[in-house]
């Protein structure tokens, strides 16, 4: 009752408090033969947290097991049922920051070498993986963005990103070529008498959506053969660690990826070092 009505949690929450409830309970009565709450410790909880992360459990599901030994022990002692909170002081450990996954030079380079831009659909779809690479842009940018931001002979293209902030990223020639291409040749024969000014559009003459452009670049990479389907933030991703790779500064990476904070970038970092660890495993005599 106490979780549904206090609490306000869902029924859902409810059975995963009770069932990390009764795992605990179960290890403390077989472990150290505690029958009643006021027998508990810290140390009792701090070695059932170190059991529980040694069977592998993920860094989530401890801080899930944490929350849940938090409420019941702040119910029993707001009941005066012990005498203190005892798990008040447990410390969540921290999100595991999952390193981005990118694809290598010449994946890239199959994939967009695999579309044929001999139709409409060929050339904006070319395009489209053209720039997400060249520009790193965000899925709801490429989207959005409308004919008068884009400044192909200046070599740019102007978008509002998170926050409502606006910035000038680079387009590069390769990227430059194909959109010509798509605005010349493709995108007027999908044009409809209400067709709005984004740049990229569906053959009904509207603009994109996001499951969209997620089902043209997934069916894009399987049709290049690509080891795994692939997702439009990877091709950011990639973006930006080849910029890394190549010598540009994080700051000018920040920049063009549009962080408002350069510790969102550093994780390029991260991923360059895995990816030259990996290098000097394979190729050094002694790696």
């Amino acid at each position: 009752m106490y979780l549904a009505t206090e609490r306000g949690l869902s029924a859902n929450y409810q059975i995963l408090v009770r069932r990390n409830l009764e795992n605990f309970s179960q290890w403390a009565k077989e472990r150290h033969s505690c029958t009643s709450n006021s027998g508990i410790t810290i140390e009792h909880l701090s070695a059932y947290l170190a059991k529980r992360k040694k069977d592998g459990i993920a860094s989530s599901s401890i801080r899930q097991i944490i929350v849940c030994l938090k409420i019941f022990f702040r119910y029993l002692c707001s009941k005066e049922l012990i005498p203190k909170d005892i798990a008040e002081g447990l410390l969540s450990p921290r999100p595991e920051r999952l390193l981005p996954k990118t694809l290598n030079e010449k994946d890239i380079n199959d994939l967009l070498e695999s579309i044929s831009t001999n139709d409409p659909l060929g050339m904006r779809d070319r395009a489209i993986l053209e720039l997400l690479y060249a520009s790193g842009l965000r899925l709801g940018e490429i989207i959005s963005t409308v004919l008068e931001n884009l400044h192909l002979e200046e070599g740019y293209i102007r978008v509002t990103g998170k926050g409502n902030k606006t910035r000038i990223v680079p387009v590069g020639t390769k990227a430059g070529e194909e959109i010509s291409k798509y605005l010349e040749h493709g995108r007027p024969k999908m044009v409809k008498p209400k067709t709005s000014n984004h740049i990229f559009i569906s053959v009904r003459g509207t603009k994109l959506s996001p499951s969209r452009v997620w089902q043209i670049v997934r069916e894009r990479s399987k049709k290049a053969n690509l080891k795994e389907p692939i997702h439009p933030h990877q091709l950011r991703h990639s973006f930006a660690t080849h910029l890394l790779s190549g010598g540009a500064d994080l700051r000018t990476i920040q920049e063009m990826l549009g962080h408002s904070d350069i510790s969102t970038t550093q994780i390029y970092t991260h991923v360059d070092e895995k990816r030259l660890k990996n290098i000097h495993k394979e190729f050094h005599p002694r790696g």
